[in-house]
């Protein structure tokens, strides 16, 4: 019975834990659904919109209450004919199309906020897949020593064997003792990083610097053939923030449409009503007085001062233009330094892949084969298995940096390979 209740605890367990597993892409959306650049960016999209509506209707219109023609000698109403209560009403009307021209111009700060909210989407993918990777590297690397560690200490079973029949020296005893020393060590500074690139990852996703997260294997690499050109090509389509500088320019070539409309006249229009009172001296009832005016602003360009508003948007249009063509020769820059690496690491992994592994087991196991019989001394075997796992380690860090390197073409591309 008791075995029974064992046995339904650790499938309750591992059904808890199996649950709680996340995909790195579950990852990736959580780390985006919780960051605060990201709902800072949303706020201000949302103030961006906000400022549409601000300044592309009309002014509120001016009501207007007064006195007109009040004689000063009694302050009377009935004094004088010309004297009157006054309400008035007025409203002021931009030239037409300057209105629309306006929320156009607004509209364009909510474009280029979104830009800006999917680089930082793509920046926020590109850190949680590099610091995962490393986060695998890591515990690989610490899986690799852990084995090694175990060879090692069988081979010190076997020393001591030796050793106690006078068939082996203490200096090997010593020398493999020393080399457990220094794997041991090796293994507690892999957990260090290990810690470093948890926090990390820990971080964008608001949890505590210790929360556990599960890793798998590292991606398989497929290899694939890049060009420069081929990788600007896509950095224009799809790249956000390349876009974000074309929706910049595209608001100043709005804006100067906009300004260009102070060259033409605004109109206001207003309407006065006057209550006049009966003359008390005459009995004399009076009329009460309607009028209608308009006005329209005469558009003189005092100084140059429209002008040089529409001078400042053509300059910045221009200044749009050179940090788009400086962006496209950082990332020229950035792909040929990539394609290389790339190139690099791929040449690397197929050499340890097709051959040093290979010949690094091959290698130990002989030798280890070769020092059980007496054949060859000690120390070749710890130069075997150092050789090993140094070859071992080298493999999982190029696949490492191949992969991300490929996820940095992804951010820089805003593609995904």
């Amino acid at each position: 019975m008791n075995k029974i209740k064992i046995l339904i605890i650790a499938i309750a367990v591992a059904s808890v834990s199996f649950g709680q597993t996340e995909s790195l892409q579950d990852l990736i959306n959580t780390a985006m659904e919780v960051s605060p650049k990201i709902k800072m960016l949303e706020m201000k999209k949302q103030a961006a919109s906000n400022r549409i509506e601000q300044n592309s209707n009309l002014p509120d219109p001016m009501l207007t209450l007064g006195f007109a023609n009040l004689p000063v000698n009694s302050f009377s109403f009935t004094q004088e004919p010309m004297t009157g209560k006054i309400v008035g009403l007025s409203q002021a009307f931009p030239f037409p199309g300057k209105l629309s021209e306006q929320a156009d111009v607004n509209s364009k700060d909510v474009d280029i906020v979104e830009q800006e909210i999917l680089d930082s989407k793509n920046e926020i993918r590109k850190n949680v897949i590099k610091n995962y990777n490393e986060l695998i590297y890591v515990r690989k690397a610490i899986s690799i020593a852990n084995g090694s560690k175990d060879l090692l200490n069988n081979i010190a079973e076997v020393v001591r064997t030796k050793y106690s029949v006078s068939t082996a020296s203490q200096q090997n005893l010593l020398k493999v003792e020393l080399e457990i020393s220094n794997i041991t060590e090796k293994i507690e500074d892999l957990k260090s990083r290990e810690n470093a690139h948890l926090s990390v990852l820990n971080s964008y996703l608001l949890r505590s610097a210790d929360s556990p997260i599960a890793t798998t294997e590292l991606s398989d690499i497929h290899y694939l053939g890049f060009t420069v050109d081929a990788l600007i090509d896509s950095s224009v389509k799809f790249r956000p923030f390349l876009e974000g500088i074309k929706e910049a320019k595209q608001k100043e070539i709005l804006k100067q449409s906009l300004v260009e409309y102070d060259y033409y006249p605004n109109f206001n229009l207003a309407l006065q009503y006057s209550f006049r009172d009966r003359i008390e001296k005459t009995n004399t009832p009076l009329d009460d007085f309607f009028s209608v005016m308009v006005g329209i602003s005469l558009p003189l360009n005092y100084g140059g001062k429209v002008s040089s508003k529409v001078e400042e948007t053509e300059s910045m249009q221009r200044l749009y233009d050179e940090q788009y063509e400086m962006s496209l020769q950082m990332l020229r820059s950035a792909f040929g330094f990539s394609i290389a690496k790339l190139t690099s690491l791929r040449e690397r992994l197929k050499l340890i892949e097709e051959g040093s592994l290979i010949q690094a087991n091959e290698n130990l196991k002989s030798t280890l084969t070769s020092y059980q019989v007496g054949q060859v001394d000690f120390l070749n075997v710890i130069d075997a298995q150092n050789s090993l796992l140094k070859i071992e380690n080298d493999l999982y860090r190029l696949k490492t940096d191949y992969l991300n390197e490929i996820v940095e073409l992804e951010f820089l591309t805003g593609t995904k390979f």
